[in-house]
């Protein structure tokens, strides 16, 4: 996989897959930078007139919709027509994320929608699935996770935070194990194991759940259905 795609493929990514949301649809928010793009772009076209609602999967998604102006609204309340959504890493439309701490927010809107959206540059596409999975845990699952993770041959990892001592704390108040298989052979069994396990809140495995891929380049974006 290459590593740091440019901030204009991204950009050409995120106002791509921005211009499939049609007049009244509610829209799945999603977290990261190549996301935001997108955001940004609904928060122009809601400003000259295009009827929307998003439901945003995170804490940074929220602030930057309310940025943009657009009104938002809750799972509780309205069910996604469309969501868009980046990736750590794309094969064979099946993804890994969770770089943010956000993809149990992420995969329930993701899941949610009728339509799913991702939105990466040429860095993120892989032949198969091979940078850690981030794993959400209660606190109190941590030890026993980790060991159930390393018996599926993975090798977990507490996130630590960067700008503060300990580790990284979800907006769901829990922690995250990022946690290395190398190659992926059979991700959906991999889901599978994980989803199993005691104390697992989410993880960043999605499997059969992209509809379309929008991949960035400096000159513009490619669709592939997936």
């Amino acid at each position: 996989m290459k590593r740091g795609g440019s901030d204009e493929a991204k950009r050409r990514a995120g106002e791509a897959a921005a211009e499939a949301v049609d007049d009244g649809q509610v829209v799945g928010l999603g977290t990261g930078s190549t996301a935001a793009h997108a955001i940004r772009a609904l928060g122009r076209a809601a400003d000259s007139g295009l009827d929307i609602e998003g439901i945003p999967t995170s804490y940074q998604s929220r602030e930057l919709a309310r940025e943009a102006g657009i009104p938002l609204t809750t799972l509780d309340d309205a069910t996604p027509d469309i969501a868009i959504d980046g990736a750590d890493q794309v094969a064979d439309g099946d993804l890994i994320k969770g770089g943010g701490a956000a993809h149990a927010r992420e995969k329930l809107v993701d899941a949610a929608a009728d339509r799913f959206l991702v939105v990466a540059d040429e860095s993120k596409l892989a032949d198969r699935l091979s940078v850690p999975v981030p794993v959400e845990v209660v606190p109190d699952a941590r030890e026993p996770v980790a060991a159930s993770v390393r018996e599926l041959g993975g090798d977990p990892e507490l996130r630590a935070a960067e700008r503060k001592d300990g580790p990284v704390v979800t907006d769901n108040g829990n922690l995250v194990l990022d946690c290395a298989f190398g190659e992926i052979d059979d991700p959906a069994g991999l889901a599978a194991d994980l989803s199993a396990l005691p104390g697992v809140l989410e993880h960043g495995l999605f499997v059969d759940l992209a509809d379309t891929i929008y991949v960035g380049t400096e000159e513009g974006a490619t669709v592939r259905e997936s």
